[in-house]
């Protein structure tokens, strides 16, 4: 395959002149903040998501307690970059609270005398910060490849990404994990110039993701392998051995700096494996209480889930969920410029080797989204927004002058699509799917109905239904009465006996069965949407 390239840019575009360095940075200062501001308004807009309290309330153990024993199935250092947050928030939790794990974020928030629009705002500031020192990267990794130029339109498409404002906003592991990922990538691409300096350092990232959560391990073998090729021969295996030795210090280290001793207690039901995973988990130089994550995780993978994609029910899992929740979430410009920047890195002879860095792992990653248990939602994807900005960014490199221009005009109708849905970032579909309005049609769970709206739900029914008789059917961490919500729930009562306003998490309706399903079923249309994620009905 034959592609006009522009010879005069080179693979490191020489240093702009001054002035044009100004406009760069002030271009990366007005992304970066548009995605800041996005992000901040989304957070303290939004209620605290299904996965955030377990991980705030083991965040809050660390720090107090040294205690390893809530959430064993993740890593801890996302949550105690959350803690870096909480701890000025200065939580109060009994020592002595002796809950599972989802009982101890209730427990935390809601219970124990806390604030819980302070304690999350406390905990998922560090990973907004976090989020855009990634853009950072994407950037610098883009310009390394084919300039200035190329590092702007990446950091475009990153800063706009729906997805990457919805997740980068909350305090959860995916968008850290996969941060950790690009990071480590392109310290092993600049390794290949001074290894000495940042071999060393692509381990500390590299260990950083493996930390942070463990759907980052099938990306090892990727990464070890460029370190290996960033100095080659006998020297490769030891650079190789080098990296993945820093790697496992670091996780290490995340355990040991919480607990010296790595007390820990096996969980209760643990599952046992059998074969190739019980001898990966067995061989692996991790901390016990990693491996026994590990063997939690392999263990969801042998349990059978609800599933809901265009409209349709299933139990179990489907190969194609992945590649479809992708499609409805993705911005059309954005997936333009992600094939474009493939098949031009892949097309393009001294480009080739970047698609090494740049494919490989995104592959191997949603090839194992693909065949996962849990089809819950397009953040198990989330390190395609981030490792295909930097790919997109080759598309600057062809010759014909219409191609920037295409580009340009792709990369503002990424930026109108992902302004337009502003604030509700999380229910984010593409104008093709229908947009926000229309994503609970034909996804579910964290696609579009997180628990994320319980706060919006309580301005809704305080100025728009003062006085009515609700009935909640909601799915998710927070407390209603917490709000300020009076509701009964309808799943207790004849259906016949429910009168005035039944209200149901989309995620709820979508898997809707029985009395529930029924209920819906007997109410007609809804009559308002809260959040693109809450229905509400009228029952006369």
């Amino acid at each position: 395959m034959s592609v006009d390239v522009d010879e005069s840019q080179p693979a490191a575009a020489a240093p702009p002149h001054r002035h044009r360095r100004w406009l760069f940075a002030a271009l990366i200062v007005v992304m970066l903040g548009q995605m800041a501001a996005a992000m901040v308004v989304t957070s303290v807009q939004q209620t605290p998501t299904i996965d955030e309290p377990v991980y705030v309330g083991a965040a809050v153990t660390y720090v107090e307690q040294h205690s390893l024993r809530y959430n064993p199935e993740h890593p801890p250092l996302g949550k105690l970059i959350m803690a870096a947050g909480l701890v000025f928030a200065e939580p109060r939790l009994d020592p002595d609270y002796r809950g599972n794990q989802s009982e101890l974020g209730r427990h935390l928030l809601y219970e124990a005398g806390n604030d819980p629009y302070e304690l999350m705002a406390a905990a998922r500031l560090p990973m907004i910060i976090l989020t855009l020192l990634f853009g950072l990267v994407v950037f610098a990794f883009a310009r390394d490849l084919v300039g200035p130029v190329g590092g702007l339109l990446a950091l475009a498409l990153y800063s706009f990404s729906p997805d990457l404002i919805a997740h980068g906003s909350l305090a959860t592991l995916d968008v850290p994990a996969a941060g950790f990922l690009l990071t480590a990538t392109w310290l092993l691409w600049r390794a290949r110039d001074r290894p000495g300096l940042y071999l060393p350092l692509a381990g500390l990232a590299l260990g950083a993701a493996l930390a942070t959560r463990m759907s980052a391990l099938p990306a090892v073998p990727v990464l070890l392998l460029l370190a290996f090729l960033a100095v080659k021969r006998l020297r490769g295996v030891a650079a190789a051995a080098g990296v993945g030795v820093i790697a496992l210090a670091v996780v290490w280290l995340s355990y040991l700096v919480i607990d010296p001793t790595l007390h820990f207690l096996t969980p209760i039901g643990l599952p046992e494996l059998q074969g190739l995973k019980r001898t990966l988990v067995n061989l692996v130089p991790l901390p016990e209480p990693y491996r026994d994550g590990m063997r939690i995780q392999f263990g969801f993978e042998n349990r059978t889930f609800n599933g809901f994609l265009f409209g349709e029910r299933y139990q179990g899992s489907r190969w194609y969920y992945m590649p479809a929740a992708m499609l409805v979430k993705t911005p059309l410009g954005l997936l333009v410029l992600w094939l474009a920047g493939a098949v031009t890195l892949l097309a393009v002879a001294r480009l080739r080797i970047a698609a090494l860095y740049l494919l490989v792992t995104p592959a191997i990653l949603f090839a194992v989204s693909m065949t996962g248990a849990r089809n819950f939602g397009s953040r198990y994807a989330i390190f395609l927004p981030v490792f295909l900005a930097v790919a997109a960014a080759a598309v600057v490199t062809l010759r014909p002058r219409w191609t920037r221009i295409t580009a340009a005009v792709l990369v503002a109708f990424v930026a109108v699509s992902s302004v337009r849905t502003f604030p509700y970032y999380l229910p984010y579909s593409n104008e093709a799917f229908g947009g926000p309005a229309k994503t609970h049609l034909r996804l579910h769970d964290s696609n579009v109905d997180w628990g994320q709206d319980l706060g919006r739900l309580a301005d809704r029914l305080r100025e728009r239904y003062p006085g009515e008789q609700v009935w909640l059917v909601y799915k998710g961490a927070g407390v209603p009465a917490a709000y300020g919500i009076d509701a009964r729930s309808p799943l207790g009562v004849p259906p016949a006996d429910v009168h005035g306003l039944l209200v149901v998490s989309n995620s709820t309706v979508a898997g809707a069965t029985g009395r529930t399903r029924a209920l819906i079923a007997g109410s007609g249309e809804p009559i308002d949407m809260v959040g693109h994620s809450i229905s509400i009905y009228r029952r006369p």
